[in-house]
Order: structure tokens, then C-alpha cells, then sequence
């Protein structure tokens, strides 16, 4: 049994991943570690948990190097880059939420910190070389040989394993690839401000962030570094009136020669070593991966303008966060990749 602490464990991520663990046959929570409620049991917070998980909040002070095999960082970006340096000294591995791993050279962080509008420094920007982004369906080899893992933005592992076939396969003749995206509220965290209260948010969409939000760099990042020809990504974020959920249409030219039975065939066997990711024939809905680690896509060809479209979703919070996080978790201590996330979809 492997013994994980989690610090942020009182956010969204923090408790989707204390869901997940409770479940899971090879990881107990050692320590759950908190800013705020320190000495309160969780179950206090999170009345769902009572039974299941009554274990009390530590601060960071109480934190036990010693007693633990994994970390898994939910915590804001520029925290865990303060924390880092005695993990990776102590070979313990960490898995993080944030931004502040997912790059391996520092001029794309510093665009990053400036599109999410934070100071571009970064404490531990020599521990960068080290790093591996947690994309399982890309770099299992490397998670599973690596101490820090950056676990990738919501929106950006939506779009990547969307692209990730037709960028290698080099179907895509666009220089910029147009995708618009949908998000449900919870991406924005448990103190997302006043603009998410329930009356801001009722029966309204809004757009923002135009073509400069903070995931488009890594997405470029992995991408570019896969393509023959560097590519764009021309990025329109909404947020919508729902819980969770990740909605990404990608609109791109592609080569006239290519039908959709090739591009399909293609994505197909291009993943079919990954659990996680499903090929529709039906058009998507966020309902249909809710509660899961499901990535969905579905492929289209517009003859009349001749587009290809390209569409996913996954639950922001799973997929796109704590459970992305426990599968990069069992890569590292050689579990089955699906252990404890091999669940469906929760109806309705």
C-alpha cells in the first residue's frame, strides 16, 4: 500500500482526488494539508465524506517527509514551486495541478504567468529540465521514470488529445487552428470570485480571455514539438451555466486527398492502447463522460467548406484534473493504468 498526501486538499481537485483515493486498492491518504480549517476533520467540510474520510486537516508545518511515497500538489500556481526542492532531493515524486510544471524551458512559463496575469518569476526554474508533462497518452515512458510531473490545464489535454493523431500524421495543412471551448464553472476553483456567483452565472455565457488564455501555450508546446510546421492555436474559451465539463471544437484544413474513414481509422488506432480516450460516431454531450476520466472526441468533415472538425469533452474535474492526476500516479508505482478510475460516467 502506497501512502500519498495531498496538499490543497480542500478544493475541488484536493477532494475529486480524495474520492478517487478512497476507492483505489493500492493508495491510502497518509496526510491531507490545508491553508485553511487546520485540526477540523474533512468530513466537517465535506459532509459526503463522513464515514469515509474523517481524517483531520494538517498545515503545511506538520507535513511528514518521511511517511510519505507520493505528493499530489493541488494548490494555486507559485505554490508548489516554493516546495519542490526537498521533495526532489528526497526522491519522493510529486504530481501537480498547477502551471508551475508543465514546462520545460522558461520563456514559455514566463508567457504563461503573463496570460494568467501573475509575476513571471519562478523559484525552482532549474528543476524545469526535470519535468514531464502528465499526459499518459503521449509520455507514459517518461512519467513512470520521473519525480515531477506537471499535470496538464483543462482545457489543453481536451484539445491536445484531440489534435494529437492529425498533428503526427501531418493531416492538418492549417497554420492556425481555430478551436472554441466550453467550460463549466467549477474550472475556476472553489474562490472563483464574484463574477461566478449563481446570479452572474444563470442563464448566461460569456466569452474570455481571447485568444491569450493561460493553456495555450502548452498546448502549442506539446504540439510544435510533434508537427513539421509550427502551428497556431487560435483559442476562444466561454463559460457556461454548468457544473463541470469541458466542450472543445476544433475547426482545421486538412489535406484534400484524406476521407473520414482514413482520419478515423487513424485516431483509432492511434489510441488504442489508451482506455481513457473514446471515438464517437455521435455528436457529443458533456453528460456522457460527467464523473469520469473519459476523453470523447468525434470527427467531422464539413464538404461544404470543405473543414475538418474535431470535437472533445471531458469532465474538467476528472480527465481534466484529479483524474488525470491518479492515472499519471499509477504509471509512476507501475499499477494497471485504469486501477481505480475504470468507472463510467455518472447518469444524469
Amino acid at each position: 500500500m502506497k501512502k500519498v498526501t495531498i496538499i490543497g486538499a480542500t478544493g475541488f481537485g484536493g477532494i475529486g482526488l480524495i474520492e478517487l483515493i478512497l476507492r483505489h486498492p493500492n493508495f491510502a491518504l497518509n496526510q491531507i494539508i490545508a491553508q485553511k480549517d487546520v485540526a477540523k476533520p474533512l468530513s466537517h467540510l465535506y459532509p459526503h465524506l463522513k464515514g469515509f474520510c474523517d481524517k483531520r486537516i494538517e498545515s503545511l508545518n506538520d507535513l511528514d517527509y518521511k511517511s510519505t511515497d507520493l505528493v499530489f500538489m493541488s494548490t494555486p500556481d507559485q505554490v508548489g514551486m516554493n516546495l519542490i526542492s526537498k521533495f526532489y532531493n528526497l526522491k519522493i515524486p510529486v504530481i501537480d495541478f498547477s502551471g508551475d510544471f508543465r514546462f520545460k524551458k522558461i520563456s514559455d512559463y514566463k508567457i504563461y504567468a503573463k496570460n494568467k496575469g501573475m509575476k513571471p518569476g519562478h523559484s525552482s526554474k532549474d528543476l524545469l529540465k526535470n519535468t514531464v508533462y502528465g499526459l499518459p497518452e503521449k509520455y507514459k515512458k517518461q512519467i513512470k521514470k520521473s519525480l515531477i510531473i506537471g499535470n496538464p490545464g483543462c482545457f489543453a489535454i481536451g484539445m491536445i488529445l484531440a489534435l494529437l493523431p492529425a498533428i503526427e500524421a501531418d493531416f492538418i495543412t492549417s497554420d492556425t487552428i481555430i478551436c472554441n471551448g466550453i467550460t463549466g464553472v467549477s474550472g475556476a476553483g472553489k474562490n472563483s470570485g464574484e463574477k461566478n456567483l449563481y446570479p452572474q452565472r444563470y442563464e448566461n455565457i460569456n466569452s474570455y480571455k481571447e485568444g491569450k488564455h493561460q493553456h495555450l501555450v502548452e498546448v502549442e508546446q506539446i504540439i510544435n514539438s510533434l508537427s513539421s510546421k509550427t502551428k497556431k492555436i487560435l483559442f476562444i474559451p466561454h463559460l457556461a451555466p454548468i457544473s463541470r465539463g469541458i466542450f472543445n471544437t476544433i475547426i482545421v484544413d486538412f489535406k484534400p486527398n484524406l476521407t473520414l474513414k482514413r482520419i478515423t481509422d487513424y485516431y483509432r488506432d492511434y489510441y488504442k492502447n489508451d482506455p481513457f480516450v473514446i471515438l464517437s460516431q455521435e455528436s457529443l454531450d458533456s453528460n456522457s463522460v460527467r464523473g469520469s476520466n473519459r476523453c470523447a472526441l468525434n470527427l467531422k468533415i464539413d464538404k461544404r467548406t470543405k473543414k475538418l472538425i474535431i470535437t472533445s469533452v471531458i469532465d474538467n474535474l476528472m480527465k481534466g484534473q484529479a483524474g488525470n492526476a491518479l492515472q499519471n500516479a499509477n504509471l509512476v508505482f507501475d499499477f494497471e493504468e485504469t486501477l481505480g478510475l475504470n468507472n463510467p460516467p455518472v447518469y444524469p
